[in-house]
């Protein structure tokens, strides 16, 4: 786990890594993500495989701000899909 977790449940970097334009993939369980940015977006696709999300059936996709209270929301959602968690 990172050194200042921006959840207490996922393994995702801070802030500052989506502003440098840096996508992020990672998994929890049977649940998948990738997180990428934009100039003007956070978008986020959540998939229940561990295949990449080249080759999975992305199941949903959202989009967010791209400042701190989008990624905030972002997360909140992402937390919100963790099987068990909803």
């Amino acid at each position: 786990m990172r050194k200042n977790p921006v959840s207490e449940i996922l393994d995702i970097p801070q802030f500052s890594y989506f502003e440098f334009q840096n996508p992020f993939s990672g998994s929890y369980g049977t649940l998948s993500y990738k997180i990428t940015p934009s100039d003007s977006a956070l978008t986020v696709q959540i998939w229940h495989s561990r295949l990449c999300s080249e080759k999975a059936e992305i199941e949903e996709e959202k989009q967010y701000p791209m400042n701190l209270d989008g990624f905030h929301e972002l997360i909140q959602w992402l937390e919100m899909k963790v099987p068990g968690r909803a």
